[in-house]
């Protein structure tokens, strides 16, 4: 359902009853006409995207000029993308449009940065306030009110529990908030010069991320821009004896290079690694020997964030007092490196052009809103719900088609299952069938690689999620015809 318009009614003129001077742009947000021009575009929006409530094969009068625009495109980066995705510009909720016309349930959101859906007029209205914030990107020298109120709001969401993070740099890219991590922890230790982290662990794109990253694809013909240490994560089906050898070898390491080890570098659920989850038990056992070793402990929640119980996992898993150095990004559509205050850099290692764009900045802060107003957060909360709502669907075409799809898997607002026999040829015939059927997953992990899901948590329902398994059966039933 499209959210109350009312809410994009003159909002802004709070600026002009504050008992405080005002500017010319407080002025110019209070302005009458840009009320009207924002109820004038939600009103425009919601009109046009009325019709794109389910899926729909793309338009044969489209179709010349798109696969035109898509041939083009694949010259100009290099390469073909993974999917033939050109977005209209248009969607409503989890639904989106394509240039050619087609509407696809959009399930993966970007890799899990569409929180709110597509065209949702919030997030329309919030842009729309960061088109009006003169500089198109704010920057480590000219910022904005509107950075500091997303800083302190991250700040407050993480330590609502108890953890000591007192700074917040914000950052365009979850890359760039792990390099600003990984330079925090370097610097802390220095002349420690190595990092420990899981097997099957994924950081990012960057020479040194791509070091940490274990992928030895990903880092083909680069040279070693960090030394590495990899720990065995956490085994669901042998979680004691998994721990165990993870502790083990913790320790071995710290024998083997003592002094040494710049940081500890964590996804509590693995994400592109295939949705392994942890646990409190699992990640304290290895965080109390790091804490004696004092050794800083840095979690990645580039993609967990807003997706569990509480807004970050480690709330989640109930580490709190082991959290030195955060990472945020995707959902928040601005990205950031939360830390405490004992970790603040001596030097000037931390500087950066760009902070964000201001739209982005606008348009995170609103969906943080969104978020809260669904009520995500809770034993009992919508993530909850729906996750155990969408499980049980998954679980029963399990039984139905066994052999053809097992799971599910993974950790709350973040859902996984295993196509066929859990080869990457499996999982990418399946990605693509779902694709030609309307339905957007994307795969994750390796032996065996899987299909993962991330619905936008601010606005879908059980009934999005209904559509999503009567496409998903579609898919297994053409699947099921290809694979034999």
């Amino acid at each position: 359902m499209l959210p109350n318009l009312s809410i994009l009614e003159p909002v802004a003129v709070v600026h002009l009853v504050e008992n405080r001077p005002h500017t010319h742009a407080d002025s110019l947000r209070s302005d009458p006409r840009i009320a009207e021009a924002k109820r004038l575009i939600a009103e425009a929006v919601a009109e046009h995207a009325q019709p794109l409530k389910q899926v729909h094969p793309a338009d044969d009068g489209l179709k010349p000029h798109y696969n035109s625009m898509l041939e083009r495109f694949g010259k100009a980066r290099g390469g073909t993308l993974i999917w033939p995705y050109l977005s209209s510009g248009l969607g409503k909720g989890p639904f989106v449009e394509l240039a050619d016309g087609s509407v696809k349930l959009d399930f993966i959101g970007g890799i899990g940065v569409y929180g709110c859906g597509h065209s949702d007029p919030r997030l329309i209205e919030a842009a729309i306030d960061g088109a009006l914030e003169d500089a198109v990107m704010q920057g480590n020298l000219q910022q904005h009110p509107p950075s500091l109120k997303m800083c302190e709001r991250l700040l407050g969401l993480a330590t609502e529990s108890g953890a000591k993070l007192d700074h917040c740099l914000l950052s365009t890219s979850g890359a760039m908030a792990n390099e600003n991590a990984l330079k925090i922890a370097l610097h802390r230790k220095s002349p420690a010069d190595r990092i420990i982290a899981f097997d099957n662990a994924f950081a990012g794109r960057s020479l040194a991320l791509a070091a940490l990253t274990d992928r030895p694809n990903y880092r083909a013909g680069l040279p070693v821009a960090l030394n590495v240490d990899y720990l065995p994560f956490l085994d669901p089906e042998h979680p004691q004896r998994s721990t165990r050898w993870a502790v083990d070898e913790l320790h071995r390491l710290l024998k083997r290079h003592p002094g040494r080890y710049a940081g500890f570098w964590a996804e509590l659920i693995a994400g592109e690694g295939g949705y392994y989850p942890g646990s409190n038990a699992f990640f304290t056992s290895l965080c109390k020997p790091l804490r004696e070793a004092g050794i800083p402990i840095l979690f990645d929640e580039i993609q967990t964030f807003a997706r569990t119980t509480r807004p970050f996992a480690f709330q989640h898993y109930s580490l709190d007092a082991f959290a030195d150095i955060v990472t945020i990004g995707k959902i928040t559509q601005v990205c950031a490196t939360l830390y405490g205050s004992d970790f603040v850099p001596k030097g000037p290692v931390l500087s950066q052009t760009f902070t964000g764009a201001s739209a982005s900045i606008a348009t995170g802060l609103a969906t943080l809103d969104a978020i809260d107003a669904m009520g995500c957060y809770g034993a009992d909360g919508e993530n909850v719900r729906r996750h155990d709502y969408f499980a049980a669907e998954l679980e029963k075409l399990a039984n139905k088609y066994p052999g053809v799809l097992s799971g599910p898997f993974g950790e709350v607002m973040m859902v996984v299952f295993t196509p066929g026999n859990g080869s990457f040829e499996h999982a990418k015939s399946m990605m693509d069938i779902m694709y030609d059927v309307g339905l957007l997953g994307f795969v994750c992990g390796s032996d065996p690689t899987r299909i993962r899901f991330l619905p936008p948590p601010a606005i879908t329902t059980r009934e999005h999620i209904d559509a999503a398994i009567v496409l998903l059966e579609h898919s297994l039933l053409k699947f099921q015809e290809q694979t034999g």
